[in-house]
């Protein structure tokens, strides 16, 4: 057997790195296994999207948790910059959440009404000069706050950060079973090693509530894939982040234009498609036309773990009280990843939910 950590990890995601680093800098000592690399489920998919008043807007418990990650985040990606001495590529550039017909007009109208100077309703005109490269929309709800992050560079990041308070990180070591036992949990991997710890955390993602791993969350996750288009454009096309009714547009600062991201439900099926292609470069192409222009460098797609209720399942198991649930994040795992490491190493460290 060797030696035992504090905590064992399950997931090498966005989510179970923010987790190990949170732990690691308070002591704990921390080790992750995934099966793949560093990042290399649906993280590597994503676009790092931070827009709560998008994503969540309807309000609820949801909403609140996205809104207080997000005022984490500029505190976030500062610390972990400094801690792993990597680059991120990270702006708070703002959302325009456009609307092409009356309806949305008046329901963004609405939103921009209720949220007392924190959204913004721009006109059609208003939205042509704040963004010209955008065609036949009656208007669009601007949120200042709002940006992006690049998400795959912040996961290596935060696993260097984590590694560096001490952390241990097993990529390629797929977890073929768990077990309770007094006080503990036991983990067996694919290379016949053995591990034991006191806490067992499981931030898999849509695997999280595999058969194998012989427990079970309260509710199970199901996987959603999701298609993300990158492009290259000659020049500034967009200088904020637009969210469509069949895509949203990030315009990153390295020159990339993310377009995502389809929702599918087609279980563990990893594939990029070729009607997800053209489906999101319709979409992005008839908001933004000079698109059409753009080079096509690659289409990526990830399984994004969905809840039954639409929350993230961060809590102990019902069944064994050593093992911690950290999944069912959805859309929102990039977001919610600082907020979710503390809540994490809150559970772990004091006990108490």
């Amino acid at each position: 057997m060797a030696t035992s950590p504090d905590v064992i990890i399950v997931g090498a995601g966005i989510i179970g790195c923010a987790i190990a680093r949170e732990l690691a800098g308070r002591g704990v000592s921390v080790r992750v296994f995934d099966a793949r690399t560093i990042g290399a489920g649906a993280t590597q998919a994503s676009a790092g999207v931070l827009a709560p008043y998008i994503e969540a807007g309807d309000g609820g418990p949801l909403f609140d948790m996205t809104v207080r990650s997000l005022a984490m985040y500029d505190r976030f990606v500062q610390d972990v910059t400094t801690d792993s001495g990597i680059a991120i590529e990270y702006r708070r550039c703002g959302t325009l959440e456009v609307a092409n017909d009356d309806e949305t007009a008046v329901r963004l109208q609405e939103h921009a009404a209720a949220a007392r100077g924190t959204l913004h309703w721009l006109d059609a005109d208003a939205t042509r000069r704040e963004e010209p490269a955008i065609v036949g929309v009656r208007g669009a709800l601007l949120a200042p706050t709002h940006g992006y992050v690049d998400a795959p560079v912040l996961t290596e990041a935060l696993a260097w950060s984590a590694m560096r308070h001490g952390a241990k990180v097993e990529t390629g070591q797929r977890v073929g079973a768990i077990a309770a036992g007094a006080g503990q949990i036991s983990i067996s991997t694919a290379d016949g090693s053995s591990w034991t710890a006191g806490t067992l955390v499981i931030a898999a993602g849509s695997w999280s509530t595999d058969p194998a791993f012989g427990v079970s969350a309260r509710e199970a996750v199901r996987p959603v894939r999701g298609q993300l288009l990158r492009l290259r454009a000659s020049g500034t096309v967009l200088s904020r982040i637009v969210w469509g009714p069949d895509c949203y547009i990030v315009p990153r600062a390295s020159g990339l234009v993310l377009v995502g991201a389809t929702v599918e439900d087609v279980g563990f099926d990893e594939r990029t498609t070729a009607a997800g292609v053209r489906d999101l470069l319709e979409a992005a192409c008839e908001l933004v036309p000079e698109l059409w222009r753009a080079s096509f460098v690659e289409a990526r797609a990830g399984l994004r773990p969905a809840s039954a209720s639409g929350m993230p399942l961060i809590e102990r198991s019902a069944e064994h009280p050593h093992v911690i649930y950290a999944t069912g994040h959805f859309r929102n795992g990039v977001l919610l990843a600082p907020l979710t490491a503390q809540l994490v190493a809150h559970l772990v460290t004091s006990g108490q939910p």
